[in-house]
């Protein structure tokens, strides 16, 4: 019978299986330290952003809900809009005037801008987020919406 041989697997046999190792184990650990930094940073911004940032866009529902908290309400029509009735209490600034005058808007306070139909506050709350007002919204409908849901005007 012939003799068998027994061969030995000798780390000579499979050079670099140890370095292979070793820069697998690296790379897991820099995937995990990768992965620790996002999981950070994620969990940051959910910590600082600010917390009152309203929708972009309220009804005339939630905006009389607003309404009723104290709200700062900010007009973006014309004068004589204005003088033809508006929400009690609301401040006029009209829309051609807002960026020279947004030094004389509360940074923190909710903002709600309005207007005639809903068409100029969109473009008003874009100006003042542009700004850095984290707080503002516009309400959908405008003052036609507020009216139609039985909220009152002065002149």
């Amino acid at each position: 019978m012939p003799k068998q041989r027994h061969v030995k697997k000798s780390t000579a046999s499979n050079p670099g299986s140890h370095s292979h190792r070793k820069d697998r184990k690296q790379n897991l650990i820099g995937l995990w330290i990768g992965l620790g930094i996002v999981v950070l940073v994620v969990a940051a911004f959910l910590l600082f952003r600010p917390k009152s940032v309203l929708p972009t866009e309220i009804s005339a529902a939630q905006a009389y809900e607003k309404y009723q908290q104290g709200a700062f309400f900010l007009d973006v029509r014309t004068q004589e809009e204005w003088n033809q009735g508006h929400i009690a209490k609301s401040t006029l600034i009209p829309l051609d005037s807002l960026q020279g005058r947004l030094s004389d808007l509360p940074r923190d306070q909710d903002i709600v801008v309005v207007c005639r139909s809903g068409v100029r506050s969109k473009e008003g709350s874009a100006i003042l987020r542009q700004a850095g007002f984290t707080r503002v919204t516009c309400m959908t409908g405008g003052l036609q919406a507020w009216v139609a849901a039985g909220y009152p005007l002065t002149n």
